[in-house]
């Protein structure tokens, strides 16, 4: 794997947000590509505008390592249903729509997942995950990591990993993590 992809959330974020700059100039550093975009519909997440994104502008593909925060990983498991990528690192992630009218309306909840082709289109999959996490019941990551046998990592003190409301400026344990797969 030799790039990595960081996917921001819906809600009007961008990949300038919270850690990801953090990762992105840390990686860089080491002699990795690693790309923060601002994707399009950054308010929605909407699948329609996504997919279309990451296969004609990003091109994801087998070989990169693509985290997802919140919508992001959301939308990067959808796509992993159809599309092979290296690998996924899931922060904040979730698989309902959590009762809100937005998210079910984003695209992503209008078919059943496919776990066991989320799980063969990449070689692995990782989640970070906190208790405290004001948007996200740690039921829905611990679920995913149960479908996917992924490497998990949960926290009792990091919230959503960072929003407007309360930034996470750094993230040494995601950056560890992808300097240990990178090698």
């Amino acid at each position: 794997m030799n790039r990595v992809v960081i996917l921001h959330g819906n809600g009007n974020s961008y990949g300038t947000d919270d850690w990801y700059p953090y990762i992105k100039s840390n990686l860089e550093a080491v002699g990795v590509e690693c790309l923060t975009p601002d994707l399009p519909d950054n308010k929605l997440a909407r699948k329609k505008y996504w997919f279309p994104y990451f296969t004609d502008i990003l091109k994801l593909s087998p070989d990169d390592i693509v985290v997802g925060a919140s919508s992001g990983a959301l939308a990067i498991l959808k796509y992993a249903e159809e599309h092979k990528i290296g690998a996924s690192v899931l922060v904040g992630t979730y698989y309902t729509d959590l009762g809100y009218e937005d998210e079910r309306t984003s695209g992503y909840f209008d078919t059943p997942w496919d776990w066991g082709k989320i799980k063969t289109n990449q070689k692995l999959t990782a989640i970070f995950a906190s208790t405290d996490d004001p948007y996200i019941p740690i039921s829905e990551p611990r679920f995913i990591r149960d479908r996917l046998d992924s490497e998990y990592f949960e926290f009792n003190d990091r919230g959503h990993f960072g929003s407007h409301k309360k930034p996470q400026l750094e993230f040494p344990e995601l950056l560890a993590f992808l300097k240990t797969k990178l090698k």
